[in-house]
C-alpha cells in the first residue's frame, strides 16, 4: 500500500505517466516540471522506495523505468469497492439504452408504404 501514498502526489503521478511512455533520465523527467531538480530527485526516490520505478545505470546516467507491479495490489484493493454493484450499473445502462432506442423509433418518420405491398 506504499504505492497509494506515493501516487497521492500529482507530480509523482505525472512522473509515472512519463516513464510509462518510455524510460527516461532524471533530467528528461525534470524538464517536464517547473520545479527544481532536487525536488524531482526526491519524488523519484519515493517512487523507487515503493517499487513503482527502478533505475537502470546507463553510462553515467540513471534511466528510470516503470514497474507497475505495486499498482496491481492497489488496483485489487480498489476493485472491491467498484465491482460490488457492477451488475446493477450495467442493467441500468441497458435499461437506459432500451428507452433511448424506443424513443428514437417512435420519433423516426415512418417510410411511405408502397402500392405493391398493400395488394
Amino acid at each position: 500500500m506504499e504505492a497509494a501514498s506515493a501516487i497521492a502526489d500529482p507530480v509523482r503521478r505525472e512522473i509515472l505517466l512519463l516513464v510509462r511512455e518510455s524510460p527516461r533520465t532524471a533530467g528528461e523527467i525534470a524538464d517536464h516540471f517547473p520545479i527544481s531538480r532536487p525536488a524531482i530527485s526526491r519524488h523519484l526516490r519515493v517512487l523507487r522506495e515503493c517499487g513503482l520505478v527502478h533505475a537502470e545505470a546507463t553510462g553515467r546516467q540513471r534511466v528510470y523505468v516503470l514497474d507497475p507491479a505495486p499498482l496491481v495490489e492497489l488496483a485489487d484493493w480498489i476493485a472491491q469497492f467498484l465491482h460490488q454493484d457492477a451488475w446493477s450499473q450495467r442493467l441500468d445502462a441497458l435499461e437506459t439504452e432500451v428507452h433511448r432506442t424506443r424513443r428514437a423509433r417512435e420519433r423516426a418518420p415512418k417510410p411511405p408504404r408502397s402500392e405493391e405491398n398493400s395488394a
